[in-house]
């Protein structure tokens, strides 16, 4: 899953991993009169004839780089940019259903048992400098995720490349693609049947530029990851891990390197306040019908006002009563759009050491006991989906057919009901007599969930806590606190998808997306199991056995499913919300302004 703010509706997608959840705008005019750099010389030129240009904000982070797959980039603030610049052979529609991208190329299971999967590219498939697509740049993608750099010392492989999967592939697809050198063809075997081969992440990123960086020739570069030579790969692997991000605000990648395999590539960067895409010269497929793409750096709270300037077109802000009524008001000048979604509030409980809940299982159980989850979604989540519930569980949702069997097989109840004797029964057992201080950490300015913390904090402060808002614009940030640990615990939202095997990247030991050092023997074994299974009763009772442990050890705190707001200036058609986390831009190319 990735980390995200977005509202979607009925399914979201995660590629590979589970996603980060999150504009302020500026009523300047430089990023519509944005030049485009040729793909081969770094000069620019004129998007095109078509020279409209549609704005569009996914919130206040900035874009940091090309690169989107490292822990430290892996965002939906991203990946939402960088799906414009990247294709890959699927995509989701707007209602969530997975395709094949025709245009890209071709995915095709040729065999159940073994798992064989065969890859087609597109014939006329190039990169933005005109190479072709082809088979090396599958095979880097594999390497990036199946190559060990020795032992921690728990013995446990350390990656070489800094991939937010880590070695997911090392042990799914032992042997990795099998194909020709220069071909356009290629098959991938699974040592075990993956109910999520649709959604494997199997190309992305050039490798011949990887190999030009590395000072490798291509053939050297095939020869080090087929016989996972570490010494020979240790320079590309640098420069996979940084040679891509964008320390500096504002300063575009080098167009030689930062490819494009998508309808879009990188036109211009403001620091702090857009960047923007312009049409791929090289791009095979159907040319975009807006000229210029350009997303916003812009908080939340001003997405309302943006749209009704001018400044904003497409939004998908925080939804909210007031945002309702905001976008309402505004009348038929703009389109407004409500929905489900499968992104979801959450509260996690940080287990490093010095973190306040981090040593008493007490402790956190009376944190649990004087959560008011019930009155947050009455007050917050309610008056826009009046069929919206506290959520009990993790890999299903209240609106899915699975989910009350889960929740009936994994959790008690326990937790439904604030409880205040019963916490401060459970800090008098930890041995706690004095405010128990803990800090929430979450992305602010975040309206909402300033609300959830302040209600958190009337609740359990009379239980014996001292509940702090840490909200912190800096807090997905490298060097903020999720990233240093400096909270106690943390408030935010994962964009979850149709995955079925995505959380194993959370809560499995060795997951990189287990921020705060879970481990739990029972769990780990559940997703060993559940993700080498087509059988949907036997991934259900793996789901049973992960839910469980996860609230018996309080991993942390479900609150409830986002429910999903976009709006749009109604001369722009073609626009459709879809619940996947590449959120409503998915099928941005296809957007045009209707004629006056």
């Amino acid at each position: 899953m990735k980390f995200g703010k977005f509202g979607r509706g009925a399914a979201v997608v995660a590629v590979a991993t589970l996603a980060l959840a999150a504009c302020t705008s500026t009523s300047d005019t430089s990023d519509e009169d944005a030049t485009s750099a040729d793909p081969t010389t770094g000069a620019t030129e004129a998007s095109g004839s078509n020279t409209d240009t549609i704005f569009y904000s996914a919130g206040e982070v900035e874009w940091n780089g090309y690169n989107d797959l490292t822990a430290a980039t892996y965002s939906t603030y991203n990946s939402v940019i960088n799906e414009r610049v990247r294709s890959s052979f699927v995509y989701y529609d707007e209602n969530a259903q997975i395709h094949v991208n025709e245009d890209f190329g071709n995915v095709e299971l040729i065999s159940d048992d073994p798992m064989v999967v065969k890859y087609t590219i597109a014939d006329d498939a190039v990169w933005s400098d005109g190479t072709p697509i082809t088979y090396e740049d599958a095979l880097l993608t594999w390497a990036a995720q199946s190559t060990a750099d020795g032992e921690d010392e728990n013995g446990n492989p350390i990656p070489l490349f800094d991939h937010v999967s880590g070695l997911d592939l090392m042990e799914r697809i032992p042997a990795g693609p099998q194909g020709e050198a220069g071909g356009k063809e290629f098959t991938v075997e699974y040592a075990n049947p993956y109910p999520d081969y649709m959604l494997t992440t199997v190309l992305d990123f050039p490798s011949h530029i990887v190999a030009e960086q590395a000072d490798m020739t291509m053939d050297e570069l095939v020869a080090a990851i087929e016989a996972k030579d570490v010494e020979a790969l240790r320079p590309a692997a640098e420069f996979w891990n940084n040679g891509w991000i964008s320390s500096t605000p504002g300063q575009l990648p080098d167009p030689a390197i930062a490819l494009s395999s998508g309808p879009y590539t990188y036109g211009s960067w403001e620091a702090g306040q857009s960047l923007t895409l312009v049409p791929n010269e090289m791009w095979w497929g159907e040319a975009p019908k807006t000229g210029n793409l350009v997303f916003r750096f812009a908080s939340a709270d001003t997405h309302v006002q943006a749209l009704q300037n001018g400044d904003l077109n497409v939004i998908e802000p925080q939804a909210t009563v007031d945002t309702i009524d905001q976008v309402s008001a505004i009348g038929d000048s703009v389109t407004l759009a409500t929905f489900q979604t499968l992104i979801w509030e959450h509260l996690d409980i940080n287990r490093a050491e010095g973190a306040s809940l981090a040593d008493s299982a007490e402790a956190r159980e009376a944190f649990a006991m004087c959560v008011p989850r019930q009155l947050i979604v009455d007050n917050l989540i309610k008056p826009i989906n009046p069929d919206a519930v506290v959520m009990n569980a993790r890999e299903v949702f209240p609106f899915q057919d699975e989910y009350q069997e889960v929740v009936d097989a994994a959790y008690d109840g326990r937790y439904d009901e604030v409880d205040i004797e019963g916490a401060k029964a459970k800090l008098e057992e930890a041995g706690i007599t004095e405010p128990l201080r803990v800090r929430i950490g979450y992305s602010a300015p975040n309206p909402r969930r300033t609300d959830e913390v302040a209600l958190i904090k009337d609740s359990c402060d009379q239980a014996g806590f001292e509940i702090v808002d840490s909200g912190d614009s800096s807090f997905f940030a490298a060097g903020g606190a999720l990233d240093t640990g400096d909270f106690d615990v943390a408030l935010f939202a994962w964009s979850g998808s149709g995955q079925i095997t995505s959380g194993q990247n959370i809560y499995s030991t060795t997951g990189t997306q287990n921020y705060y050092g879970y481990s739990n023997e029972a769990v780990d074994t559940a997703w060993d199991v559940l993700t080498a299974t087509l059988d949907r009763a036997e991934q259900l009772a793996e789901i049973k056995t992960i839910e469980k442990e996860l609230w018996d050890d309080l991993y942390g705190i479900p609150l409830f499913a986002h429910p999903g707001v976009a709006a749009w200036d109604s001369s722009i058609d073609a626009i459709a919300p879809t619940s996947a986390q590449s959120g409503i831009v998915w099928n941005a190319e296809n957007w045009v302004r209707a004629a006056q």
